[in-house]
């Protein structure tokens, strides 16, 4: 749980935008240059006058103003270089397609959580204590929005309040873990596999799609995308258990559509307001998924969908074909495998794109899944005491 002091911090290194006064002195600049613009213009036409005989005191005048002239000149060209230096700042922020980039969406934890309403912040806790900075900051108007609310009063309901709730809710996955997907940084999607509901079984159900926590056993669909793995990538060992965190560390979204479930009862929580929620994720990827990769130039330039099954395809149906590379085919579940999973091939295509976009470091070892619980541990020796032990 955050400490007292994230409320004020402003993540991702945000940049705020432009001040009053910045944007003031701008505009002082701006007309600066109009004044000045002006002044050359009936400068110009004053030439234009019918010739005279020149006088001594003529000619003096003339000297005078031909004199002053390129202090104007210079002026003028300050005026506009201000200008244009007041004005790169602005242009700084935004991405190629004038989307703004996404390290420069400015967000600050307890400004949001000010501007709720106190329903809304007993509502909401949940997504501000869990759900991934990055991605809060571009979702914080949607889940305000009265479907969310709504959806949220349902899982109230139903017994999902704030992590604290494990123990007492019938829903999977356990509420610390309905956002556990928003770990990997929006910035850094690579690849989205798009999932339909969490597992409805006791323990399996930790909030990435296809995937279960280590000591549960692995699902049949998961051993045949193994298998796929394994064809594509005769070197890898599939490994004995389905926790998948390793691809999420490394760029992949995994993504169910609807991120909650009745304990042993599958699709309970259809219509409720996931599909409208996860579709706007889509959305959110759509602009700005890997935007913090190589080349990315901070907004999405394109990632790779992997859409398995009918359902999955409908979801990406509306995406830019010419912006990601969208992959589909059968889904991995034993009914259906045979039908266009097994040899696919979308492993390996994946990443042929992605090296190609964003080149060789952009790809995803699919390979490696090592058991996240079985981390490095230090060892710590006993203190040595003068008296020698009279064990070995």
């Amino acid at each position: 749980m955050p400490s007292k002091f994230d409320n004020d911090i402003v993540y991702l290194e945000d940049l705020e935008p432009p001040s009053s006064s910045q944007r003031s002195e701008a505009s002082s600049v701006a007309s600066t240059a109009s004044v000045s613009k002006n002044a050359s213009a009936k400068k110009d036409a004053s030439k234009t006058s019918v010739k005279r005989q020149l006088t001594l005191l003529d000619s003096f005048a003339i000297s005078q103003s031909t004199s002053s002239e390129p202090s104007a000149k210079k002026l003028k060209l300050s005026s506009s270089d201000t200008m244009l230096s007041a004005s790169s700042s602005a242009v700084s922020s935004k991405g190629p397609i004038g989307l703004q980039k996404l390290n420069s969406i400015p967000f600050s934890l307890k400004a949001f959580q000010e501007s709720l309403t106190e329903e809304q912040r007993n509502l909401l806790q949940l997504e501000c204590q869990t759900m991934g900075k990055s991605w809060l900051k571009v979702l914080k108007d949607e889940i305000k929005k009265p479907y969310f609310i709504s959806l949220k009063r349902f899982l109230w309901e139903e017994g999902v309040r704030n992590v604290d709730d494990s123990a007492r809710s019938r829903v999977y996955p356990s509420p610390n873990n309905i956002y556990t997907w928003s770990n990997t940084p929006l910035g850094r999607v690579k690849v989205v596999i798009i999932g339909q509901d969490p597992y409805p079984g006791r323990g399996q159900a930790h909030g990435l799609c296809f995937s279960v926590p280590v000591g549960v056993s692995v699902p049949p669909s998961l051993v045949n995308i193994y298998a796929e793995i394994k064809a594509e990538y005769p070197e890898f060992q599939p490994p004995k258990h389905g926790n998948l965190s390793a691809w999420a560390s490394n760029g992949v979204l995994m993504l169910n559509t609807c991120l909650t479930v009745r304990a042993g009862n599958a699709g309970s929580h259809a219509n409720k307001g996931w599909e409208q929620f996860t579709d706007k994720v889509l959305d959110v990827v759509d602009r700005y998924g890997g935007a913090n990769l190589p080349s990315g130039l901070g907004v999405g330039r394109g990632v790779v969908f992997m859409a398995w099954g009918s359902f999955a395809e409908k979801r990406v149906a509306k995406m830019n074909k010419n912006k990601h590379l969208i992959l589909t085919s059968a889904h991995p579940s034993p009914r259906a495998a045979h039908l266009g999973f097994l040899g696919n091939g979308h492993f390996r295509a994946a990443n042929k794109w992605l090296e190609k976009k964003y080149g060789p470091e952009a790809k995803v070892d699919w390979c490696r899944l090592e058991d996240p619980s079985c981390q490095p541990q230090t060892t710590v020796l006993p203190t040595p005491t003068a008296t020698p032990s009279s064990s070995q």
